[in-house]
């Protein structure tokens, strides 16, 4: 029983391990450009990601930790997935914070500890450890946000980030404390065998949905919990924005299937339309606002709130009039689209890296006139990410959208076919602002003088390079990832 239960964990186990020794090898390291950190935080991440790679393809579902934890395939392709989003964000980010004195071991530890949370929430499997791997993830990440010290305006963010995700968090705390009163238990299986049995409080229990679907929103980024992202996205080092907008999306992802499905299926009717009142809201507002922007981080924040809102159709259609014939199909579709997305806001985070330099950002959407000019390479790489953020084919953007338009027109549901149609129409609106970057950049005359010079090596272009065809080689052939994802979800519904 006890080598069953640190199997379980033994990924976490090693990244936990790593991030101290990481910590402990950085206070001997000269090297200004912190090498050795960065290679040993790299090999730490890409064993870590080999060791899920590894229990997803033996496809057992293991208990550990006094049923605490649950190693299934979809938390270990989840984790999978979000080890290799931190990889390349600190490929990104490595030459960036060198520039602007943030190249700290602190860094490093920090962002693998961000990771750690991300794991934990993956293979959660009780309401206690759900929120331990929450906070190890919002507590470094509220650190990270302020790790330039002597900047204004990423302090400011750090602080509203903080205040509103203490704030969230109590809401989800509450929310578990009211299902732990009303089922008797801690444990995600034992909740969803309460609810089945129907020998509840109902009113607690309805109360308790509330108040973690509203604290599962704002770890999304949805309206109306969505306050944090612009100010946060735009304030926080491009480094640190890409960390939040990257491989937390998945986490959140993994707890709510968690919570919502496998927890509180039963209650589908109630969650459900709250979700699509929350989707619909998220695709109205963040792709109206995103119009308005003229910096690329900000309008990029509201582009978030639309295309989490557009992942959340998905989580709508799982439960048809009382029937989870299309669970399978709708809860791989949201996950298919949630991957997909984080793969295309990596490119475009780092892109922006890319072009900036010390003293320069290059958020502004201005900054990028004339690039077609300038660096074609660049603008054709950048034009691939918006496409697909637009969801245009062939890019894989256009196939994430299409698999979740299908999860709810093949429900043969009236109200999910509307669904459907809104978010087609308010999709077109969004393609407005992306093509408005692909027109600046092709169409508009760059200011006089302006020239590209990377503030990153060339293997960060080579890195954005791959990064662009692996968004249009998973548009043409988006079948092995959808297969995985549906493999991962079925699995996990089975148990």
């Amino acid at each position: 029983m006890n080598a069953m239960n640190w199997l379980v964990v033994y990924p976490e186990a090693l990244l936990l391990l790593m991030a101290c020794v990481v910590a402990l090898v950085d206070l001997f390291v000269t090297d200004e450009r912190r090498r050795p950190t960065f290679w040993l935080t790299q090999a730490s991440l890409v064993g870590v990601a080999a060791m899920h790679l590894a229990y997803y393809q033996g496809g057992a579902t293991l208990y550990g930790m006094q049923n605490m934890m649950v190693g299934d395939p979809m938390g270990h392709l989840l984790a999978f997935f979000a080890t290799c989003a931190v990889i390349i964000t600190i490929a990104y980010a490595q030459p960036y914070i060198a520039s602007r004195d943030m190249l700290k071991g602190e860094f490093f530890t920090l962002t693998m500890f961000v990771l750690l949370g991300i794991c934990v929430m993956c293979s959660a499997n009780n309401f206690l450890v759900v929120y331990l791997g929450l906070e190890i993830m919002s507590l470094s990440l509220y650190a990270l946000v302020a790790l330039r010290r002597d900047h204004g305006v990423s302090t400011e963010a750090a602080m509203k980030y903080f205040v509103l995700g203490a704030l969230a968090s109590g809401f989800l705390l509450y929310g578990l404390s009211m299902m732990y009163g009303a089922t008797k238990s801690l444990e995600i299986n034992e909740v969803f065998t309460a609810i089945g049995t129907g020998r509840i409080n109902g009113s607690v229990l309805t109360f308790g949905v509330v108040f973690v679907v509203a604290g599962l929103a704002f770890k999304l980024g949805v309206v109306p919990f969505h306050m944090w992202v612009p100010d946060v996205y735009h304030g926080a080092p491009t480094a640190v924005t890409l960390l939040i907008g990257g491989a937390p999306k998945l986490a959140a992802f993994a707890i709510t299937v968690r919570l919502l499905v496998e927890g509180m299926l039963g209650l589908a009717v109630d969650w459900q339309q709250m979700m699509v009142v929350l989707a619909v809201a998220s695709l109205v507002i963040g792709n109206l606002a995103a119009i308005a922007q003229t910096n690329l981080k900000r309008m990029l924040a509201y582009s978030t709130i639309s295309q989490m809102g557009f992942m959340l159709l998905g989580m709508t259609a799982g439960v048809v009039s009382g029937n989870t014939l299309s669970a399978g199909n709708a809860y791989s579709s949201a996950m298919f689209y949630a991957v997909t997305y984080v793969l295309t806001t990596l490119g475009t985070f780092g892109l922006i890296m890319y072009l900036s330099q010390a003293g320069f950002e290059s958020d502004e959407i201005a900054d990028y006139a004339g690039l077609a000019k300038r660096s074609p390479w660049l603008a054709g790489v950048m034009s691939i990410f918006m496409f697909s953020l637009a969801g245009l084919p062939p890019m894989v953007g256009f196939y994430a959208k299409l698999a979740i338009l299908q999860a709810l027109v093949t429900t043969n549901v009236a109200s999910y076919v509307v669904l459907a149609v809104v978010a087609v129409l308010l999709s077109l609106v969004g393609a407005f602002y992306y093509l408005r970057v692909v027109k600046v950049m092709y169409f508009d005359e760059p200011a006089a003088g302006a020239s590209v010079r990377p503030g990153q090596g060339g293997g960060v272009g080579a890195l954005l390079a791959v990064n662009g065809a692996a968004v249009l080689v998973f548009g043409l052939l988006p079948g092995g990832l959808m297969a995985m994802c549906r493999d991962a979800i079925l699995k996990a519904l089975a148990t």
